[in-house]
């Protein structure tokens, strides 16, 4: 398990902080096997603060697989394109895209043009993208239309599985947290069912809370640490607003309503942050599973398939699972904001890094 990411930067557990469950090897949404991650980052000037983040469920070559999926909205202030075809199919089949608030509709078009020249077999019929998106407007300019199709293109091709970047990349660029640079943070856990042993993986894009409400591992801390926090005091911007997208991935058998259900436990993993779900935040969740695959074929009728097999975990046996939602949570929310340092973006706006060795010392005591 690591302690920094690719790049250095320090991550929760680098603090000295025990918390429950038995991460991945990477502690990462890419421990489950097939899963990649891709990000395009823009930092242009002084008020370009932005991207793109790119989750494929599988591999570039089988992304057009169907995995069993289901998602879930705590608070609906926000965006999540394709969901009602999850809900009626119970299938995704494309890359998962997190962006700013105004780029969800390049990012669209960026899936569907990727799918269109690099897998045109999956483009023949009909591509409904899942796009999913924050507000970074305190630090970036959102309405200048910087993000792009080729953007999205950008961070689909760099997908890769195994170690990755957290913080401001990607989508999570120009995101706050509790009133602290916040962005794109992931975690893991194994869960043992029987002779088996399966990972689920989560991927957080972190910009949601207010300052006062901060817990970590247990312990308020939002009010010893209340001191420089200027997002609080701009007057657009509403302590606790600003939305965060949770993507979850298993390799454990699952039907799409369990995917559901391990969706709906997200909130319970953020609750361990503090937030109590501000109105101004669009919380939206999705998971898929990986198994399975060559099932759940939502296109045209295939006649040559009569019937379709799902395996999946017994529902009686579904508990641990929730647990390693629930823990994987509250650990990316928590290196999303510790693999972090201060940024300025436009207008000379200031999000202020989580303070490390303050925050060690308060959770020592």
């Amino acid at each position: 398990m690591t302690l920094s990411t690719p790049t250095g930067k320090p991550r929760f557990r680098s603090l000295g902080v025990k918390l429950p469950g038995q991460p991945g090897p990477g502690n990462a949404i890419t421990d489950v096997p097939g899963v990649a991650v891709g990000y395009t980052t823009l930092v242009i000037d002084d008020h370009v603060r932005t991207g793109v983040t790119a989750i494929l469920p599988r591999p570039h070559a089988d992304v057009a697989h169907p995995c069993a999926a289901g998602w879930y909205s705590l608070n609906g202030n926000g965006e999540m394109t394709g969901t009602t075809w999850i809900t009626e199919s119970g299938a995704l089949s494309l890359p998962v895209l997190i962006t700013n608030t105004h780029a969800v509709g390049p990012c669209h078009r960026g899936v569907v043009d990727w799918v269109a020249t690099e897998r045109p077999d999956g483009a023949h019929e009909w591509l409904l993208p899942v796009v999913a998106e924050t507000w970074d407007g305190y630090l970036n300019d959102i309405n200048g239309s910087h993000i792009q199709p080729w953007h999205a293109i950008a961070a689909i091709e760099a997908a890769q599985p195994g170690g990755m970047d957290e913080g401001s990349v990607g989508g999570g660029t120009g995101m706050n947290c509790y009133g602290f640079k916040g962005g794109s943070g992931t975690a893991s856990r194994v869960v043992a069912h029987g002779r088996h042993e399966y990972t689920v993986g989560v991927f957080v894009q972190a910009n949601f809370g207010a300052r006062r409400e901060l817990t970590v591992a247990g312990i308020p801390v939002g009010d010893a640490l209340a001191d420089d926090n200027p997002l609080e005091d701009w007057s657009v911007a509403r302590p606790g607003a600003g939305s965060v997208i949770v993507v979850i991935a298993t390799d454990a058998p699952l039907l799409p309503g369990q995917c559901t259900a391990l969706a709906r436990r997200v909130p319970l993993g953020l609750a361990r942050t503090g937030t109590t779900g501000s109105h101004f935040s669009g919380d939206v969740f999705l998971a898929f599973s990986t198994a399975n695959e060559g099932a759940l074929t939502s296109g045209f009728p295939h006649p040559e398939k009569e019937f379709e097999d799902l395996r999946f975990i017994p529902w009686s046996h579904i508990d641990p699972f929730y647990a390693a939602v629930v823990q994987s949570v509250e650990e990316a929310v928590l290196n999303a904001l510790t693999a972090n340092e201060t940024m300025i973006g436009r207008e000379g706006h200031r999000s202020p890094a989580l303070p490390r060795e303050r925050l060690a010392t308060l959770l020592n005591r």
